[in-house]
């Protein structure tokens, strides 16, 4: 049995939890003072005030999960929580001997390419926006740790509760006036590919510093919007997809490789399941 350190336990990080709570003894760190469901212990601390931190000093976690979500959409923002906050933790452990490995829940933003061209680990991040900019900022900073570390890059996150794209697809009016080619990826899968990278990391088995974490089948945005139209019934036959004029597509060759299996993998299995709950 592992100790386990889940830094951010919203709703993906409190399922990553729920999944290695079965094998491994798990600590949240969350800035809520509302508990974590039982057998999970629950530290209430703030990532950008390395004063909250100091208990977590003598913890000596064999893993670290980085899953903050940043609170608003600004730089100060982006780079108080993802760069400041992964800084105050790792100082926190500079005296663990038992650390093995950190993840740190990123995102595709880090892709800033927008010329619908296929994405993989080997193409160079080239960040597009401020958010982009700070989550690679942070992942920079994993390179100078004594132990692995690895980035996941998750591109855009659905599922209950996530209805985002559902109620956009109900009215035609707030359709995007252009198309570009999207990727998603189901919370589910990501909270049980995340846990599955946990352990084989405790099996020291061989991981890589980057995946990109999404489904099978990039589509265009016009394309998932008509489906999710026409399962709630709506009318769409006046509806003329524009050409699409970018975006990107990614590749989950390398996810795919490390043998785990995605439950959802487009978006059709993911949304038909969410719809059925209506």
């Amino acid at each position: 049995m592992a100790k386990v350190l889940i830094v951010g336990c919203g709703d993906l990080g409190t399922a990553i939890a729920t999944r290695l709570q079965q094998s491994h003894e798990v600590i949240g760190l969350r800035q809520s003072d509302k508990l974590l469901p039982h057998g999970i212990q629950t530290i209430q601390a703030d990532v950008t005030q390395a004063n909250s931190l100091i208990q977590l000093e003598k913890l000596n976690p064999n893993i670290i999960i980085y899953c903050v979500a940043a609170s608003a959409q600004t730089d100060e923002n982006y780079q108080a929580h993802y760069v400041t906050g992964l800084k105050n933790i790792l100082a926190t452990q500079s005296r663990n001997a038992n650390l093995q490995h950190v993840f740190f829940v990123s995102s595709t933003r880090v892709y800033g390419q927008n010329m619908g061209e296929i994405l993989d680990e080997n193409m160079p991040a080239s960040p597009a926006d401020f958010g982009g900019k700070r989550l690679l900022e942070a992942e920079n900073l994993l390179k100078k740790q004594a132990c692995k570390a690895t980035s996941m890059r998750l591109s855009g996150i659905y599922g209950k509760g996530r209805l985002y794209l559902v109620n956009m697809a109900k009215d035609l009016t707030k359709w995007p006036a252009e198309n570009h080619w999207s990727n998603r990826i189901h919370r589910d899968d990501a909270a049980g590919f995340i846990a599955f990278m946990v352990e084989k990391a405790l099996n020291k088995q061989t991981i890589e510093n980057t995946y990109i974490v999404t489904d099978d089948m990039p589509t265009q945005q016009y394309e998932v919007l008509t489906w999710l139209a026409n399962q709630q019934k709506m009318d769409t036959s006046n509806i003329k997809a524009p050409a699409p004029l970018g975006g990107k597509r990614l590749s989950n060759k390398r996810l795919r490789d490390t043998g785990f299996e995605l439950q959802y993998s487009n978006y059709q299995a993911g949304y038909s399941e969410i719809l059925a709950t209506f």
